[in-house]
């Protein structure tokens, strides 16, 4: 039965993130502005790979980190052939070492380190079906460790269901621009993701809702600004993603 739902959740998430007519398209216009030819990037939580498929088609190099098992199989079918992508089976932390992954073996797509975050999305209507179990040890690097390897990246990409913030807690320096999903229900992460960036540098922000692909905001926004709307989100509105973008010495 395992294997079976196992199965269904890998067909899912396949699906949801090939499957849908025009995506791919508003993804390379959404991320052109942050993803140049011959730039580097990092998708920390690649998961079935859709953003590394973009930047790829965008000209970028790219870093694709994913600690379940089955999607780094997946990730290597798709793209162990080709030279512009490392693949990364592990997990990002603030530490290295080991975590144990709590898996939904349905709804992979919100698999987590994270119980405290699992804790807190549980309440809400829409994960009301979803259930967590502890799955394999997965290895733990850190951003930085990752930055010594393969270089500075222009644009990072962190969706790892809740520990976003351990992830940014594991960079030292400030990074050109980069994105985290943010998730209304458990709000305490993206606060402290936001606090840890400008303890890094002088960044701007901007959001987008859910799987828009559009920025919501006119005007990039100063943190107090960006906590202001993270804190007038209902705990049951869709999750989304908050980009940052670091400002010039002179602006």
């Amino acid at each position: 039965m395992s294997r079976i739902r196992r199965a269904f959740g890998i067909a899912r998430s396949i699906a949801m993130y090939y499957g849908i007519p025009l995506r791919a398209r508003r993804l390379r216009r959404f991320y052109s502005q942050f993803v140049t030819p011959g730039s580097l990037c990092f998708d920390v939580g690649a998961h079935a790979g859709n953003r590394v498929r973009c930047w790829r088609q965008l000209g970028a190099r790219v870093v694709a980190v994913e600690p379940q098992p089955d999607f780094a199989r997946l990730l290597r079918l798709l793209y162990g052939r080709d030279s512009g992508v490392e693949l990364v089976t592990a997990a990002l932390g603030r530490n290295s070492g080991s975590a144990t992954l709590l898996v939904s073996e349905l709804t992979p797509t919100v698999s987590t380190l994270s119980s405290d975050w699992a804790a807190s999305v549980r309440a809400v209507p829409s994960f009301a079906g979803v259930r967590w179990a502890p799955g394999p040890s997965v290895a733990l690097l850190t951003l930085d460790m990752l930055i010594e390897r393969y270089g500075v990246p222009r644009f990072v990409k962190i969706d790892v269901e809740g520990y976003e913030a351990e992830v940014l807690a594991g960079l030292a320096t400030a990074l050109p621009t980069l994105s985290f999903e943010h998730s209304p229900a458990a709000p305490k992460v993206a606060l402290e993701c936001v606090d840890r960036l400008e303890a890094l540098g002088r960044y701007r922000f901007n959001w987008s809702r859910g799987e828009s692909h559009e920025l919501a905001a006119r005007e990039w926004l100063d943190g107090d600004a960006l906590r202001a709307m993270l804190a007038s989100l209902p705990p049951d509105a869709p999750s989304g993603d908050v980009y940052a973008v670091l400002r010039a010495a002179n602006a």
